[in-house]
């Protein structure tokens, strides 16, 4: 599966989406959007652009996400839910849960060197 194909799944999931109603929004029957998510046909571009305009993003983001832009969306997906469901992003928040964990431990690490280099500086201004 492509980057595209995941992603599509990523952003689907992050509107709470199940494929059907993925489906019914691009006046799709289930398994076409299905082919279209595993990867198994040519997504043309006008279809690429209805996908993204429904999914709230920009065509490129279909093929790249980053972290700030999913953290948004489920974000944003969080306080505008209407139902009482909770967010569910299938198994990818405990993905961004490490990853938030390691970029926590390496901005600590990275204050503990900056502390290490001002006393070198302030050693060397005194010697």
């Amino acid at each position: 599966m492509n980057k595209l194909h995941q992603n599509l799944r990523i952003l689907r999931d992050l509107k709470g989406w199940n494929q059907e109603t993925m489906a019914e929004l691009l006046n799709l029957s289930k398994k076409a959007y299905e082919r279209i998510e595993r990867g198994e046909t040519d997504v043309q571009l006008s279809r690429l652009e209805q996908i993204a305009k429904l999914l709230e993003v920009e065509i490129a983001d279909l093929f790249s996400l980053d972290r700030g832009l999913i953290f948004k969306l489920s974000i944003h997906h969080s306080h505008t839910s209407n139902d009482s469901q909770s967010f569910n992003f299938s198994g990818a928040s405990a993905t961004l849960e490490h990853e938030l964990e390691k970029a926590r431990l390496l901005v600590e690490q990275q204050k503990k060197e900056i502390g290490y280099l001002k006393e070198i500086i302030e050693l060397m201004k005194k010697g």
